[in-house]
């Protein structure tokens, strides 16, 4: 529980990578917003959504490292 919010910050990442990935057209302006002083093009959008899939499975093999 006192990771709760480090937990969910991750998770709303994985959130709009995976979301990135399916549709960069139709998140090209909220990407707009994240990145601002970059320009979001559909490589950074699928940089995006690639590491944070790698992020979440390091998250992921944290937690299962923890509990065993």
């Amino acid at each position: 529980m006192e990771n709760l919010v480090f937990y969910l910050i991750v998770q709303t990442n994985l959130i709009f990578g995976v979301a990135g990935l399916i549709w960069p057209d139709k998140l090209m302006r909220v990407f707009g917003l994240l990145m601002f002083p970059w320009p979001a093009s559909h490589r950074a959008i699928r940089t995006h959504g690639i590491v944070a899939i790698v992020g979440y499975l390091l998250v992921l093999g944290k937690i299962v490292g923890i509990t065993r």
